[in-house]
C-alpha cells in the first residue's frame, strides 16, 4: 500500500517499529490508519508523459526527531521529469550533533540514490541529463558538499 499511497509510509513505519509488544495505542493508531485507507481509495500517485528526463529530488531531515534513541529521520522524493519515482525516509544509523549534519547525510543519501537512477537511466539507453537536481533546505549542508575543506571541522 505505501508504494501507491506513500502518505502513509511513515506513520506505518512508527507503527511496524512496535510489533514485537504492541500497546492499545498501537492498536488504536493501526484502526486510524485503516479507517483512513478506507476513505482514500481513489486517491494515488499518478504517472504522467513529460517532456523532460531530469532527475531531480527533495530532501529533508529533522534532528533528534526520535525522543527515544536520539536519531534523526532523513528522507528524499526523487522525480524523473515531473513524476515521483522513488521515496525513502529511515532513521538514519548514527545520531547527528547538529541539524546540518542530519541535512547532510539526508543530502547524501538522497545523491547516492540519485547516481544509482542515472547509472540504471543510462544501461538502458535512456538519454537523461547528466546532471541532476537536489533541492535542500539547509544551507550549512548546501555549503558543506560544495566544499569538501569543511569535511574535517566536522568530525572529532
Amino acid at each position: 500500500m505505501t508504494l501507491t499511497q506513500p502518505d502513509i509510509s511513515f506513520v506505518l513505519n512508527k507503527v511496524c517499529q512496535f510489533l514485537h509488544a504492541p500497546t492499545t495505542i498501537h492498536w488504536a493508531a493501526v484502526k486510524r490508519i485503516l479507517r483512513y485507507l478506507k476513505h482514500t481509495l481513489e486517491i494515488g500517485l499518478k504517472i504522467c508523459k513529460s517532456s523532460s528526463l531530469l532527475v531531480s529530488a527533495f530532501l529533508d531531515a529533522d534532528w533528534v526527531g526520535d525522543q527515544d534513541d536520539g536519531q534523526s529521520t532523513g528522507g528524499f522524493a526523487m522525480f524523473l521529469g515531473s513524476n515521483l519515482i522513488s521515496w525513502s525516509a529511515r532513521k538514519q544509523s548514527t545520531v547527528s550533533r547538529s541539524s546540518m549534519e542530519s541535512e547532510y547525510k539526508a543530502v547524501a543519501n538522497a545523491t547516492a540514490e540519485v547516481m544509482w537512477t542515472q547509472t540504471l537511466l543510462y544501461e538502458l539507453g535512456i538519454k537523461a541529463p547528466r546532471k541532476a537536481k537536489l533541492w535542500c533546505d539547509n544551507i550549512g549542508a548546501k555549503y558543506l558538499s560544495a566544499n569538501p575543506v569543511f569535511h574535517a571541522r566536522t568530525s572529532t
